[in-house]
């Protein structure tokens, strides 16, 4: 895992890398299958399940409020890249145009492509996630997500959805597409959920 392109977290960060992994120099791609083209005037999000039926446009969006993040990475793979900056609008603005059911507790993130990754309420509806369409000042390109994907930093990168389609709200927990192959439920990078 060592050397070009990884190396072992410096003594001034190593409190921000979590165990088992190493720092990318670069910021490595993984897929599943093939990458998904999806051109941003023809990328929608639709709302399903527990929630009012709804898609959103490209346009709708860009129309609500954007913020700035930066945030730190982890892969499951035991890779993270630090101080990773992305602009999106934030989980909880979004929310803010969803009318949820109350019994909705998770939500299954569903992929161009087929990918699907499941998260509670309480894990998607924080501050710091969003749907993030640009990455260090540029359109988020295909191999990393874009147009849109969404970005949930406190948990293993998986669980940040490349090519986000829709979010179906569920009365209970589901597994998604890596949840159903051996990959833990949740996926908190701190305590090494890796695997179920």
């Amino acid at each position: 895992m060592m050397g070009k392109y990884f190396k072992s977290p410096d003594p001034d960060v190593k409190d921000r890398v979590p165990p088992g992994q190493y720092l990318a120099t670069g910021f490595p791609v993984l897929t599943y299958g093939e990458t998904p083209q999806v051109e941003q005037n023809a990328w929608t999000l639709t709302i399903s399940g527990l929630a009012e039926p709804k898609t959103f446009t490209w346009q709708d969006l860009m129309a609500l409020p954007q913020s700035d993040f930066t945030a730190d990475f982890h892969c499951v793979t035991r890779w993270s890249k630090l101080d990773v900056k992305w602009t999106g609008v934030k989980i909880t603005d979004l929310m803010g145009a969803i009318n949820l059911e109350p019994k909705a507790t998770h939500v299954m993130q569903h992929c161009t492509g087929g990918y699907s990754t499941n998260l509670s309420l309480d894990d998607f509806v924080r501050d710091e996630n969003c749907l993030a369409h640009t990455l260090f000042g540029e359109p988020l390109d295909a191999e990393h997500g874009g147009p849109v994907r969404s970005l949930v930093p406190h948990l293993y990168a998986w669980k940040s959805a490349k090519w986000i389609s829709e979010l179906e709200f569920m009365p209970a927990d589901q597994p998604g597409f890596w949840e159903r192959n051996g990959y833990h439920y949740r996926g908190e990078p701190w305590a090494e959920e890796r695997f179920s």
